[in-house]
């Protein structure tokens, strides 16, 4: 299967992740929805963000331009909120899964979308 297809199909496709793209952790996109562009400073932010989690909760980050403001961070996930809407980013051995979910979605709905496909990436070896 081919990075776009787990964009398309596991991601947006699961109808509960608005955009979503997958960056490799050494830089560069694997894949991302229609219109969803990540600018060279943000993919490498997200890419910082999991080796200092004091800037993500300081700072909070920016996807396509729209400012989130931090509410979890771990070793592993990044949580944001900008109002109705929000981002998840998850970091797997290779790569790091980025989603946003526009309202009514919920948190709830698409963090197991976003989180069950890095365990499953992250059993495969990525």
């Amino acid at each position: 299967m081919s990075w776009q297809t787990y964009v398309d199909s596991n991601l947006v496709g699961s109808g509960r992740v608005s955009e979503a793209a997958i960056l490799g952790q050494k830089g560069g996109v694997w894949a991302s929805s229609s219109g969803f562009t990540l600018s060279p400073e943000e993919q490498t932010n997200i890419i910082g963000l999991h080796s200092n989690p004091t800037a993500a909760q300081a700072n909070g980050f920016r996807l396509a331009g729209d400012k989130y403001f931090t509410l979890t961070v771990n070793e592993r996930s990044i949580y944001g909120k900008k109002q109705a809407d929000g981002a998840i980013l998850v970091k797997t051995k290779q790569a790091i899964l980025v989603a946003i979910y526009k309202g009514p979605i919920q948190a709830g709905e698409a963090t197991p979308v976003v989180e069950g496909l890095a365990d499953y990436l992250i059993g495969v070896g990525y």
